[in-house]
Formats: C-alpha cells, sequence, structure tokens
C-alpha cells in the first residue's frame, strides 16, 4: 500500500505533546515525516527529558499511524530531546488559562497535619451540591488523598479525544471532576521526584485534561511554600486561595507564610480567606461543652491581624476523618451541622470569589525571572 505524507500528518495531529496540550503536527514538535512505500520515517523533538515521556510519545507516534494510516506499515522514529530555545534566557511560562474553567481556588497550608485535603474535598463537594461544575485537582504530588477521600483508589482516568487530541478524562465521585497522581501510582509506592518532574506530572494533568466547562477548579496545595506552589502559579492564573490552619500557635506561624506566599509582590494572588480547622471538641454526650484543645480563634486573630477574610470554622469531629477515610466526605451528611458548618465555608467562598471578580482584574501566572522570585518574604 502506498502511504500518503498528508495522511501521516493527520494521524500526529491526533497526538498530544507530553505536558503541553498542543498536537505534535501545530507545536512543530514533528520536524519531519518521510515516506517510502510503505515505510515512514518521522522526525520528532520533545522538550521532557523523562523516559516516560520519551516512550510514550514513540508509542504513540506508532499507534496512531498504525490506525489512521496504514496498519501494516513500517515506522522508525527518530526522536530527539532538546531545551526549549529562548532569545532572552528566561524560563519557559506557560500561565494560560484553560478554556472552560471560570474560577481557579487555590486550597493551601503552610504547615502539614491541619486538614487541608479533608477542607479541599468538601469544599469541593459543597459546590457541586450548590449547582455549580466542580472540578478537583489533587496538585499534592508527594501525598495525594483525593483518591481515598472520593473512594475512587481502583478507578482510572480514561483517554478520550477532544478537537482531534488526546486527552485525560478526570474521575467523576460525587458530581466532582478528580485527578490526582494517586491514579498513576500504588497505594504503597512513594514518589521519588526532583521538582522538575513533578512540575512535568502537574502540567500533564492541568493540559493534557479534558476538564470541560467548570464553575471551580479547586486545587489541593502541598504544605509549605515550595517549588510545586510555584509551578502552579506559574502555570495557572489563580482567581484566589484558601488558607487552611488549626488554632495552634505553630500551625498560625506556618500559615502566616503560606498567606505571605501569595502576597508576595511577584505572585499576588488575591487571599480569599482563612479557614478554622480544629477549632474545638465537643463530646458527643456533653454537646454544650467546648473543649479548645490546640487554642482559641487563633485563625480568627490571624485573620483579622493580616486583613484577610475570616471564613468559618471547624470543629474537631471524629465522624469527619471517617468520612474522609471511608471516601464520603462529610458534607455529604445531609442535616447535620457538619454540612451546615461546611456550607456556611462554601458560601463565603463563593461570595469573596464574586467580590474579588467586581474589583479585581484577572489574576496573571506569576513569571519568576530572578532568584527574587524565590526569596524569603516578611509580608
Amino acid at each position: 500500500m502506498k502511504i500518503e505524507k498528508k495522511d501521516v500528518l493527520k494521524a500526529l495531529e491526533t497526538i498530544s505533546v507530553p505536558g503541553e496540550g498542543q498536537n505534535m503536527v501545530e507545536s512543530g514538535a514533528i520536524k519531519n515525516v518521510l515516506v517510502f512505500g510503505d515505510e515512514v520515517v518521522v522526525d520528532v523533538t520533545i522538550n521532557n527529558h523523562s523516559l516516560q515521556a520519551k516512550k510514550k510519545t514513540e508509542v504513540s507516534i506508532l499507534q496512531a499511524i498504525h490506525k489512521e494510516v496504514y496498519e501494516k506499515a513500517q515506522i522508525k522514529v527518530n526522536l530527539k530531546v532538546e531545551a526549549p530555545e529562548t532569545t532572552d534566557k528566561k524560563p519557559e511560562i506557560k500561565g494560560k488559562a484553560i478554556p472552560g474553567i471560570d474560577n481557579i481556588i487555590a486550597v493551601a497550608s503552610g504547615k502539614g497535619g491541619v486538614g487541608k485535603s479533608t477542607v479541599t474535598a468538601n469544599l469541593a463537594v459543597t459546590l457541586a451540591k450548590m449547582g455549580f461544575k466542580v472540578g478537583l485537582l489533587d496538585a499534592d504530588i508527594y501525598g495525594p488523598s483525593a483518591t481515598i477521600m472520593f473512594d475512587i483508589v481502583h478507578e482510572k482516568p480514561l483517554s478520550v479525544t477532544v478537537d482531534g487530541k488526546s486527552k485525560m478524562k478526570p474521575v467523576e465521585s460525587y458530581g466532582v471532576k478528580i485527578l490526582s497522581i494517586g491514579f498513576f501510582t500504588q497505594p504503597d509506592q512513594a514518589v521519588v521526584w526532583r521538582g522538575p518532574m513533578a512540575a512535568k506530572a502537574l502540567n500533564q494533568m492541568i493540559f493534557d485534561a479534558a476538564w470541560g466547562d467548570l464553575d471551580f477548579l479547586v486545587v489541593d496545595l502541598p504544605p509549605g511554600t515550595g517549588d510545586i506552589h510555584l509551578s502552579i502559579m506559574q502555570s495557572l492564573p489563580l482567581t484566589g486561595s484558601v488558607v487552611v490552619s488549626t488554632p495552634q500557635t505553630v500551625a498560625l506561624a506556618d500559615a502566616r507564610k503560606g498567606v505571605a506566599m501569595f502576597q508576595q509582590e511577584s505572585i499576588n494572588v488575591p487571599v480569599l480567606g482563612i479557614v478554622e480547622n480544629m477549632a474545638y471538641f465537643t463530646p458527643p454526650d456533653m454537646p454544650e461543652n467546648k473543649y479548645h484543645i490546640f487554642g482559641k480563634d487563633g485563625a480568627r486573630n490571624l485573620a483579622e491581624d493580616l486583613k484577610i477574610p475570616f471564613l468559618g470554622e471547624l470543629p474537631l469531629i471524629q465522624s469527619i476523618r471517617e468520612a474522609g477515610d471511608v471516601g464520603r466526605p462529610a458534607a455529604m451528611q445531609e442535616g447535620t451541622d457538619i454540612e451546615n458548618a461546611f456550607i456556611e465555608i462554601t458560601k463565603k467562598v463563593v461570595s469573596e470569589t464574586v467580590r474579588r471578580n467586581d474589583a479585581l482584574p484577572p489574576t496573571k501566572a506569576i513569571e519568576i525571572t530572578t532568584m527574587a522570585g524565590c526569596s524569603a518574604t516578611n509580608k
């Protein structure tokens, strides 16, 4: 069978460049295609140095040509990996808004163990219950938990074709579209990646995903103020951020740093407010009693001090932990004080988002061009 070059190029348009979202032809990754009867030679260049990306690229080319052109074609792929060329040596920044997503809310904490992922999951579920179209990106690469909290540990994202491009279809649970690195690792497998590899994985989950139309994309950031946070804020123009803390002094010290990160001049992401988790404990047999185990009103006072909204407090209740462990977020418990608490917090998040959108222009993705963008801040 005689193979036409135009048919090969058309087949290659169905393949996305790893971590970018563009197809291989329009991105310029395909440098040359030669056809000799039923033999095809494809020269391709990518920017991703990982072995996984190289193997995926080669296999995708073989599959596309065999499926779309000729199943018995003899194909040779000459793959080259090179760093992107920039005239001013600045780092390559995407910063693209994702079509169809109206608001991107990052949920952060300066410290681990304060219930950030629990708040994120319940915020997403409550938004969905209110009628919003919601997605959740689990950006905690080293400690993903969304798959457990939504009871989708054994699920896998499907591959779908959107506008001729291959995309990941998020897994949907309780009305929330979810993507997490947890889908691609075993439960007992540690993710031992350096920053660039983690950033590449995040870019794929962001730009190679078929999110569809969303009112809110909620991003569960890892604890701290490090490389993953910068990667997210370089990749996406965030609408705003929510900071989670317990009332404990040690946690508040790190929450203050989390707020300062978003308020740093080179980042400038509006802080929608702070949530106080584990605010108090009430014994089931003594519903009138409140024990402030980790301190009282710490996050409320911090919000007042920093002049940011206080979004509400959540009690230390066993059923919230149990609900997360069994994969059914506590906000699903209708008619309970827990549901009401999450509803009030979510209403304030929506209200602050609307107020922010009315008062401020869209956030720009950050462009860090010097080490000053990574310095300590005393905001």
